[in-house]
């Protein structure tokens, strides 16, 4: 019998459930917080450049907003689906409360694939996923950002779209901007700092020395490249990277064991985290199937690409070295798999809270654009890492007092969070 397919949304439910019963909820409060609240879907007709008409499907989830307006980004890819968007718009709510920032959890997406499409191509849908939602987001009740393939670029034309609609300057309508156009230093290293903010953190725990540590990390995107050069900066040293090739339709893993140069390798790597595997060869990089970043002899694996990496038919492919899991992902360990982490007490530091530096720093954004003041970048990271580090050691303290797994942590101090707004609110 064939396996279904993989179903995001059904695995953040699982996950929500897993923590409801340790939590004791009741069943009103499960109904409300186990779906979206609201959900819109829609079309985006686009005249292309060559004249032809096309129509893209959209999508925006709002999970949650008992504590705060939603926050969440936008996704252009062509496999996005309505069921990814809900379990990220999930996500988004729970890693909202596990920082502690005063917002809820949304996410959207748009079937393409930027790729393919030309700027103009590109700046139409941002302008006609606006023109779709204006009356259903804005700075006090949905705040988008970027997400996988989406950029500053893209978030400049959907603000500058909802601001002709609304006829007003709202900046804090949207972040991850131009930081020439109300958009916050550090936001671009933010993600990928935070990752490794809880890293250090949970290196402590485990007793070990960053300088003593090597790491093995799937994506080199923005979340991968910045947590790299932190990590580094820290004394680790990454020994391998997988990425995305465009033009073969397949993942590669490039790996040196004396530590690959970051520099280097962002020279010959497209906007899109692809790396040129000829130019990585010429360098002296050992090309590998993309799935071997799970096996390198490393102590700390960083999976920072998409959802449903670490899944129960690959896990006992990770090398008996790993001690520890920092998700830079959003959902890229199956329940199975954790089973099997859990088992072999490899430490794990889980998405809510691993790579929950970039909403923070995106709330940070929406705080100084509502209030049209600035900080300066080193202000900005040095708040980050206080809200960081201050969230790992809640969850930590929880799973020790609790003598629970990180990620049940991390999900009942969410969940309590929002159950508790919710019940002050009179919903259930």
């Amino acid at each position: 019998m064939e396996k279904p397919a993989f179903n995001p949304f059904v695995m953040a439910q699982s996950q929500f459930d897993q923590a409801a019963d340790i939590l004791e909820l009741d069943d009103a409060t499960r109904s409300l917080l186990r779906e979206p609240l609201r959900e819109y879907h829609f079309s985006i007709p686009v005249r292309m450049d060559d004249g032809t008409r096309r129509v893209f499907r959209g999508f925006r989830v709002q999970h949650n907003d008992a504590r705060g307006p939603g926050k969440g980004g936008i996704r252009f890819h062509p496999q996005e689906t309505i069921d990814t968007v809900r379990a990220l718009a999930m996500w988004m709510s729970w890693k909202c409360a596990t920082v502690d920032i005063p917002l809820g959890g949304s996410k959207g997406g748009v079937i393409c694939d930027p790729h393919n499409l030309s700027d103009h191509e590109q700046e139409q849908i941002c302008r006609g996923y606006v023109r779709q939602l204006a009356r259903d987001v804005g700075p006090l009740v949905d705040v988008p950002a970027p997400d996988v393939m989406t950029s500053a670029q893209h978030m400049l034309w959907m603000l500058d779209e909802f601001e002709v609609i609304r006829g007003e300057r709202l900046p804090g309508f949207i972040t991850g901007k131009p930081v020439g156009m109300g958009g916050s230093l550090g936001r671009t290293e933010a993600t990928g700092f935070g990752v490794v903010f809880t890293i250090r953190e949970a290196l402590k725990a485990l007793g070990k020395r960053p300088e003593d540590t090597l790491a093995s990390v799937q994506g080199f995107g923005n979340v991968a490249q910045h947590a790299i050069q932190l990590y580094n900066q820290i004394g680790g040293t990454v020994i391998c990277v997988s990425c995305w090739d465009q033009k073969e339709s397949i993942s590669y893993c490039y790996v040196k064991n004396d530590g690959i140069d970051l520099t280097q390798l962002r020279s010959i790597t497209d906007r899109f985290g692809g790396i040129d595997k000829d130019k990585a060869r010429d360098l002296g990089y050992d090309v590998q199937p993309g799935d071997a970043w799970l096996s390198q002899e490393a102590d700390i694996l960083i999976p920072a690409a998409l959802e449903h990496q670490l899944t129960g038919e690959n896990v006992d492919n990770i090398h008996e070295r790993v001690v520890l899991v920092a998700e830079g992902a959003n959902g890229p360990t199956t329940l199975e798999a954790d089973r099997v982490l859990a088992t072999r007490n490899i430490y794990m530091v889980p998405d809510l809270l691993a790579n929950a530096g970039g909403v923070t720093c995106s709330y940070f954004e929406q705080v100084q654009s509502n209030g049209n003041y600035f900080w300066e970048k080193d202000d900005v990271l040095s708040r980050l890492d206080l809200k960081m580090t201050a969230a790992f050691q809640a969850v930590a303290n929880m799973a020790k007092k609790r003598n629970l797994y990180m990620r049940d942590a991390a999900y009942c101090i969410a969940i309590n969070r929002i159950a508790q707004a919710s019940r002050d609110r009179g919903w259930v």
